[in-house]
């Protein structure tokens, strides 16, 4: 029987504010723990929570960059369940009333289509604490550091089908939160994990199948890798005849496999209602209107710019402009060459390759974008090759300084002048008389690869300096 996956994901983003969303206490990464939690997160008796105005700006933030609904009027409630890192017994959270309504956000995939996933609510809430369970000889530890953590829950509608479009739709929302800079979106520190929500049904019904939810995958390969495990776990089981639970699952990336953590809760189990400690939230066409003129120009736009501006690839120009970073160093890269294209390629092909070699951040370069275009600049001025430009990359790379200092320390430049050019290829001509000789006998095609014979000699004697663009030149007229 052929089945059909229907998945839908919910995306938990730590918003980028200096402070919590309801306390002034400060919400860095990596401090020590339970330094970071004030009375108000603690839940100590007569503590009232504060709303972050700056939580707010940035959910509108991401609603309006995906064209959706932003709700004027918004609630806050309370979802009661108990677990040790909630010291309230309850999450503040949205429910009925969310800030972000409906909206759609378009993905681009590899293939070069475009898939529309809807949007069914992006709500704010306050993030809970975490649980420690390592070096605590078989007890648990409590960090609430990250209670009362500002975040944005995204939730999709169940549009999404396979793997592949589930990673795209990832990969897309961490470029745009980025962009609007609401969020970091590291997922190695948890600013943005994901709940994958996944059924099966039989192609072509309409009705949908039980759904588990796998919890708190943090990495785009891990969430590609749980779902072909769970959408072959559940093949496997209706294809026994068996019945999906609908439960919350956890993926484990050493096994490569999900387990059941506990049944799935529904809403009821919740018992929201709303927060008697914090007044709905109201905004109008003013304020919408002020967020919106400071929204920068989005990874979309930008694609589409870079192509029409510098005339580059729809392929280029998508892994040049869904990183703003990247974007920003590449076009800085640009005004110092002037050249898109040939900066484009350099960007990706050696830049990106030494960051990963090196398992370095773009922030993390040893060359600047200004010293790259310097670079590039030289090899379309002649003053260096292609071949030898890599030479200088790499000493630029290990601190010898900009391209000018390379050249000069290593004396690189390449040899340009013709009277110098001119021996050399009369020198190789008369060295290689039986090749010579071939290539006069040759027909059109056979001598474009035997020239190459002797471009080569040539720069064997100028250890790789000589201008190729003279040199063939200086061939053409004498091989005759």
């Amino acid at each position: 029987m052929a089945w059909e996956s229907v998945i839908g994901l919910e995306v938990h983003l730590q918003l980028a504010t200096q402070s919590k969303i309801f306390s002034g206490s400060p919400t860095t990464f990596g401090a020590e723990p339970n330094t970071q939690a004030s009375a108000v997160d603690l839940a100590m008796p007569g503590m009232l929570p504060v709303l972050n105005e700056m939580a707010v700006k940035s959910a509108v933030k991401f609603g309006l960059g995906i064209g959706a609904r932003i709700c004027r009027r918004s609630v806050f409630d309370r979802k009661n369940y108990f677990y040790p890192d909630l010291p309230k017994g309850y999450q503040i959270s949205q429910f009925e009333q969310p800030i972000v309504g409906k909206g759609t956000f378009d993905i681009p995939m590899d293939d070069g289509s475009v898939r529309t996933i809807g949007i069914t609510r992006a709500h704010l809430e306050e993030d809970a604490g975490k649980s420690l369970h390592e070096d605590f000889h078989g007890q648990t530890g409590i960090d609430l550091n990250r209670a009362g953590t500002p975040l944005l829950e995204i939730v999709t509608d169940p549009d999404i089908r396979t793997a592949a479009e589930a990673v795209a739709y990832l990969k897309a929302l961490h470029s745009l939160v980025t962009y609007l800079g609401i969020s970091d979106g590291n997922m190695a520190e948890g600013s943005m994990r994901c709940d994958i929500n996944i059924s099966l049904r039989q192609v072509g019904s309409e009705t949908m199948g039980t759904r588990a939810e796998i919890k708190n995958v943090n990495s785009f390969r891990f969430v590609e890798k749980a779902i072909h495990h769970e959408i072959e776990r559940q093949t496997d089981i209706l294809e026994d005849g068996g019945s999906i639970v609908q439960e919350t699952r956890l993926y484990d990336s050493d096994k490569d496999e999900t387990r059941s953590m506990r049944s799935k809760e529904v809403a009821n189990d919740y018992r929201y209602f709303p927060e008697p400690d914090l007044l709905p939230v109201v905004i109008d066409e003013a304020y919408i209107q002020a967020v919106a003129d400071e929204l920068p120009e989005l990874p979309q736009e930008k694609r589409q710019r870079f192509v029409a501006q510098y005339a580059l690839s729809s392929y280029d120009a998508a892994v040049l402009a869904d990183n703003r970073e990247l974007a920003d160093y590449f076009e800085t890269v640009t005004a110092a060459c002037g050249d898109a294209k040939i900066a484009a390629n350099w960007v990706q092909v050696e830049l990106l390759g030494q960051l990963n070699r090196g398992e370095l951040a773009l922030r993390d370069s040893p060359v600047s974008a200004e010293d790259l275009g310097g670079l590039i600049a030289r090899i379309l001025d002649n003053s260096i090759s292609g071949k030898i430009a890599k030479q200088v990359f790499e000493g630029m790379w290990q601190g010898e300084g900009s391209a000018d200092d390379v050249i000069e320390a290593r004396g690189l430049k390449q040899v340009s002048d013709s009277t110098e050019l001119e021996a050399m290829v009369d020198a190789v001509i008369a060295d290689n008389r039986q090749q010579v000789e071939q290539y006069l006998a040759a027909d059109e095609a056979k001598r474009k690869k035997l020239v190459g014979f002797f471009v080569g000699q040539v720069m064997k004697i100028s250890k790789g300096q000589a201008n190729p663009k003279i040199v063939n030149e200086l061939l053409a007229s004498k091989l005759v």
